[in-house]
C-alpha cells in the first residue's frame, strides 16, 4: 500500500466523469488498497474517490466513522428526504460550504469479489456518499453551495477567492497535494 498524491481545484481531470470498471484486479484491489491508506493520512478526511488520486475510475472509499466502506461502480437507486451542513473536500483544502443534499440513500455498488451489495445510509453517511459519487461525475461541493468560507478563519469567501486558490494551485507545478509518502 502506498498513500497517494491528491488532486486539488484548477486540474481539470476533476471535472471528468469516471468511467466503469470493468473487472475488479489486483491492480484496481491496489487502487482501493492506496486509497484507503491516503484518506487514513489525510486531516479531516471523510473519503476519496480515485479521480481526486488522478485515476478517473468509478471507485470510491470513506470511513464517516464506523469503518472503512468501498464502493466500486455504484449506483444511485433512491434518496429522500432533505438535510443540509457543512461539506468541505481533499482536493479544495482550507475552504468549506453549506451544502443540501438528501437525508437518506440507497445505493447499489459491487464489492472486491464482484458481488453485488445495497447500501442504505441516512444523515452524515448518505452526505458522504452522495458527495464522493459527485465527484465520479466531475461534480465538486462548491458546485451545491451559493456560499464558502475559509477554514482557517471562518470568514465567507467569493468566487475570485476560489480563482486565486485555482491560479495558486497551477501556478505550484501543479495540482497536487503532498501527502506523506512510504519511506519520508
Amino acid at each position: 500500500m502506498a498513500e497517494r498524491m491528491i488532486v486539488r481545484l484548477g486540474d481539470p481531470i476533476l471535472r471528468e466523469t469516471s468511467k466503469r470498471v470493468l473487472s475488479i484486479t489486483p491492480q484496481v484491489e491496489k487502487i482501493l488498497d492506496d486509497m484507503a491508506q491516503t484518506i487514513y493520512a489525510a486531516k479531516g478526511r471523510a473519503g476519496l474517490s480515485a479521480i481526486q488520486i488522478g485515476i478517473p475510475k468509478r471507485l470510491v472509499v470513506m470511513d464517516c466513522g464506523s469503518g472503512l466502506i468501498e464502493l466500486i461502480n455504484p449506483v444511485l437507486m433512491e434518496k429522500s428526504g432533505e438535510q443540509v451542513g457543512q461539506e468541505a473536500c481533499l482536493s479544495i483544502p482550507g475552504v468549506f460550504g453549506i451544502v443540501r443534499r438528501a437525508n437518506y440513500v440507497k445505493v447499489q455498488t459491487l464489492n472486491r469479489q464482484g458481488e453485488v451489495k445495497t447500501i442504505e445510509a441516512e444523515d452524515f453517511l448518505a452526505r458522504c456518499i452522495q458527495h464522493e459519487m459527485d465527484h465520479l461525475e466531475g461534480i465538486l461541493f462548491i458546485d451545491h453551495t451559493e456560499e464558502l468560507y475559509s477554514a482557517k478563519t471562518g470568514k465567507k469567501l467569493n468566487r475570485k477567492d476560489l480563482h486565486r486558490i485555482q491560479d495558486k494551485n497551477r501556478k505550484n507545478g501543479g495540482n497536487k497535494r503532498r501527502i506523506k509518502q512510504q519511506g519520508d
